[in-house]
């Protein structure tokens, strides 16, 4: 806790005074234009790897950047979807997947989750995922196969929310797909399971 607590001295002393103006806005103001979707995992710093400014991004990170299909009742990740769309009427969706995900890598290698039931019921939400890997593909190719095709599919699944399929067919909102690799940095676009592309 030391390294954090003394992060919190740095920031006040030398990030701050610099955006001091930025926060008397926030203040006041909420106006993100772009929600961004991303795993839990710590590797994977939304901020960092778009070099936002604060106010900017209005983030949701779950593990394995899973996003359920709509059903009605309540639901953290998606009061946090409809309010990005809804209410504060942000004009881009990212879903970030990324390099070595853990959920990924549990799911592509078949890992054993009885000690984890919660994570094994969570990472129900990726069936379409593997679905959409061809049964053929090459052991080294599947947990990256995997995240590809995972960031497709929970596209797929964030169409089925209410509030998104208005914005899109209001056309107020467009959807994105990307990868981030952890050791290169570079991050690709996803157009669909098996179709990457660089990131404008």
């Amino acid at each position: 806790m030391r390294h954090l607590a003394e992060g919190i001295h740095r920031f006040q002393r030398e990030v701050f005074p610099d955006k001091s103006g930025l926060f008397a806005q926030l203040a006041t103001t909420h106006q993100p234009g772009t929600l961004f979707i991303s795993c839990s995992d710590a590797r994977v710093v939304p901020e960092l790897i778009t070099q936002a400014d604060p106010g900017d991004l209005f983030v949701i990170r779950t593990a394995g950047n899973l996003i359920p299909a709509y059903a009605p009742g309540s639901d953290g990740v998606v009061a946090g979807i409809e309010y990005a769309v809804a209410v504060l009427g942000v004009k881009d969706v990212i879903v970030c997947g990324h390099s070595s995900c853990g959920a990924m890598t549990a799911l592509a290698e078949g890992h054993d989750l009885t000690g984890a039931p919660a994570v094994a019921d969570w990472l129900r939400h990726a069936d379409a995922s593997r679905a959409r890997i061809a049964a053929d593909t090459a052991d080294e190719e599947k947990v990256p196969a995997l995240v590809r095709a995972n960031v497709a599919a929970q596209l797929a699944n964030l169409a089925t929310h209410p509030s998104v399929a208005r914005a899109l067919a209001e056309g107020n909102v467009r959807l994105h797909g990307w990868v981030f690799d952890i050791p290169t940095g570079t991050v690709e676009e996803v157009d669909d399971a098996t179709r990457p592309a660089p990131a404008a």
